[in-house]
């Protein structure tokens, strides 16, 4: 067996040995970012060294199962679903490893069920986040007319004090000598009635000029 290969089986089942006590965890807690980072780590360790050694198969499933893990780190909600299919996956990864060290070969066989999967997971929690954004946003407000500045009414306070001396000065008793403003005002309109136009005094016409004397 190549070295290379004999190595990345032995670090990446030493690896999945480790995670296999934090995937139980991870179905309990499925919002555990610490988990979370661990189990990306792995599958993106995995798919990276896949790369080198000419396995596709094994590194197309975990890319896809790196690209929904990391949707998950970037805020996207977990779901239940979601997370049956990364274990699912997981096993997956354990049964190719398992053949490749049998044969030194990846099995034949296609993860396309799976990859489909994790592939619809991250189309449906995108689809789930825009909906999300779009609800809540802001409704559209029409914009408001220009309001018509309205003329400062007088304060209460002012109100109360003129209305209070205005009372205060009807009420009061008119002391000798005085009069009312209702009849102070009947006086001012009798006086212009009764008042006799003024008489414009015609000024004299001027005397004729005297005839000159027949020569």
């Amino acid at each position: 067996m190549d070295d290379l290969l004999r190595e990345f089986l032995t670090e990446t089942s030493e690896s999945l040995d480790t995670v296999d006590n934090q995937l139980v965890k991870f179905e309990q807690e499925p919002n555990n970012a610490k988990i979370l980072d661990n189990i990306f780590r792995l599958v993106h360790t995995i798919k990276g060294t896949c790369g080198f050694l000419g396995l596709p198969r094994l590194e197309a499933l975990a890319h896809a199962g790196e690209t929904l893990m990391s949707k998950f780190r970037d805020g996207m909600p977990v779901t239940a679903g979601a997370v049956t299919v990364i274990l699912s996956s997981i096993d997956r990864i354990k049964e190719i490893l398992a053949g490749l060290e049998a044969t030194e070969a990846e099995p034949e066989g296609t993860d396309r069920d799976l990859i489909d999967k994790l592939e619809a997971m991250v189309e449906q929690g995108m689809a789930a986040m825009a909906a999300g954004a779009v609800a809540d946003a802001p409704p559209l407000v029409p914009e408001a007319p220009t309001p018509v500045e309205a003329k400062a009414a007088p304060s209460k306070e002012k109100e109360m004090t003129e209305g209070t001396l205005i009372d205060q000065t009807l009420e009061r008793p008119l002391r000798p000598g005085e009069v009312s403003l209702d009849e102070l005002e009947r006086a001012f309109r009798e006086t212009a009635i009764e008042a006799p136009a003024p008489v414009v005094k015609a000024e004299p016409a001027p005397a004729a000029e005297a005839p000159a004397p027949a020569a």
